[in-house]
């Protein structure tokens, strides 16, 4: 888990955006709303994921891949432990206005944080980062960052799951339209339709899962991945640079890849995007169905609306489900970063090149942050959620019916009658009842059934009525929902991020 530090450093109330500026070779200024602010630094996204995601933390993790070097140097006899035991004690010492200013003068970000950081220590500040190139401290940090960012994901993900897991046993038996090409098909259950949810989101949840127990960094490789470095700089210390990396790594809490070029592969960051859409494209597909269903003419279900919320500028009376619009309209910019994942991935040039820095410097924090404010939102709609059963009772007294004719339809062809034929009794009277209901008025479709002699001669009327209730003709619904909240019961327990 990130340490709570970042919240209280970083997690700034949304009504404050004066911060100063990380860099900009001599453009120093003040973010305020005077300016261009990326919604996602105070609108969107909890002060947890944003606090990831700082500019402190990154530092802070910088700092903690160059003591864990320092550390395991010192076993080689090529650091003292006082020079160790003084970068533990600046390793907080976040300044980052100085470290703009050096950068403004070197142009190198990595190297001005070094240098801030050396000024701090006198006495271990020549040992910082020795035998590393840049991205065996950035990749690295990155990935102990990716992994609390995930980690922090899938803590929504139980929590929007534990919820909408009451939801689905609360309503498991209780009958609704189901609906084809958004027409009304045959019946569901309530319970049944958030139960297809609660089943993708248990997959989503897994392979969050798996990306947090199989996210790895770079390692301590040099600049081309070949550990050249290192193994001059161990040369007769008795250490090899395979053992000086493991030691760095098991103190950082992640493994190393085998092989690396100046980087990590993309594929893994790649792997990350494609995780984050595919939770994005499970809340989407949920949120858009919440959309139509909460439409007064469906009007079963609605998103909490606060008592002096306004709908509308205009229109005083609208309830337009704004919660659910957002989470569709985050969900194409969490959708929208695997392209660029996806060519950085592929187009990392031989060892390396430079044009995946900047991308993910805006691709990666901005979907997890666009996420984490879907997944929050989700929730809340999920807690406040109102189920309307005069809405429900409404749609299947209308359309309920017509699904229920299949299985008057199979009882005729039990009982010995043409099943061609009934088919067309069947289907005339239909036709003339979904005009009446078009029209506004009452379905006739049972009373014209339980009516129709060429039915009656094999049926009774009151078998016909009973045969035409739709409230019980929801196949396996609820057995199936039990079935999807038991495996949600059973999921594993998460572990912590270091």
């Amino acid at each position: 888990m990130a340490d709570r530090s970042i919240q209280e450093e970083c997690g700034r109330k949304r009504s404050s955006f004066l911060m100063p500026v990380l860099s900009g070779y001599n453009r120093s200024m003040e973010y305020s709303h005077s300016t261009y602010i990326s919604p996602l630094t105070w609108r969107y996204g909890s002060d947890e994921m944003k606090g990831i995601f700082s500019e402190v933390h990154k530092r802070r993790l910088l700092r903690r891949v160059w003591i864990a070097l320092a550390r395991a140097e010192s076993r080689a006899g090529l650091v003292t432990e006082d020079e160790v035991a003084e970068l533990e004690a600046h390793k907080d010492d976040i300044d980052i206005e100085r470290a703009a200013e050096i950068e403004s003068s070197i142009h190198h970000d990595l190297m001005a944080e070094i240098r801030t950081y050396a000024e701090q220590c006198p006495k271990a500040g020549g040992i910082i980062h020795l035998g590393a190139t840049s991205m065996d401290a950035l990749d690295n940090a990155d990935a102990v960052r990716f992994k609390e960012a995930m980690a922090l994901i899938a803590r929504r993900l139980d929590d929007l799951i534990d919820v909408l897991a009451g939801k689905a046993g609360e309503y498991k038996a209780v009958p609704t339209m189901a609906f084809t090409h958004i027409q009304p098909a045959e019946i569901t259950t309530i319970g049944y339709r958030i139960a297809q949810t609660l089943q993708d989101l248990a997959e989503d949840r897994k392979e969050a899962a798996a990306f947090l127990s199989s996210i790895k960094g770079k390692g301590m490789k040099g600049a081309v991945g070949t550990g050249a470095s290192y193994s001059v700089l161990l040369r007769g210390t008795g250490v090899s640079s395979i053992e000086l990396e493991k030691m760095v790594m098991d103190e950082l809490g992640i493994e190393a890849f085998p092989a690396a070029t100046q980087t990590y592969t993309r594929k893994q960051d790649l792997r990350m995007i494609a995780i984050l859409s595919s939770i994005a494209a499970t809340l989407h597909r949920f949120s858009l169905d919440l959309r139509i269903l909460q439409s007064p003419p469906i009007g079963e279900f609605s998103e909490p609306f606060g008592k002096k919320q306004v709908g509308s500028s205009a229109m005083p009376f609208k309830r337009n489900p704004i919660n659910s619009e957002k989470i569709c309209s985050l969900a194409r910019i969490v959708e929208s970063a695997y392209q660029a994942a996806w060519a950085n991935a592929s187009s990392s040039i031989l060892e390396r090149t430079l044009d995946d820095s900047a991308n993910r410097r805006i691709f990666i924090p901005e979907s997890f942050i666009a996420l984490d404010e879907m997944l929050l939102t989700e929730l809340k709609i999920a807690k406040g959620m109102n189920i309307h059963s005069t809405a429900t009772a409404r749609l299947m007294e209308s359309y309920g019916i017509f699904a229920s004719t299949e299985r008057l339809l199979m009882e005729l062809g039990r009982k010995g009658a043409d099943r061609q034929e009934m088919h067309e009794v069947i289907r005339e009277e239909s036709l003339k009842a979904w005009a009446e209901v078009q029209e506004g008025r009452p379905n006739p479709l049972k009373a014209n059934l339980m009516g129709d002699e060429r039915i009656l001669a094999y049926l009774p009327a009151d078998e016909i009525a009973t045969l035409l209730d739709a409230s019980d003709y929801t196949g396996d619904a609820e057995e199936r929902t039990e079935m999807v909240l038991s495996q949600i019961i059973s999921r594993p327990a998460l572990k912590s991020a270091k």
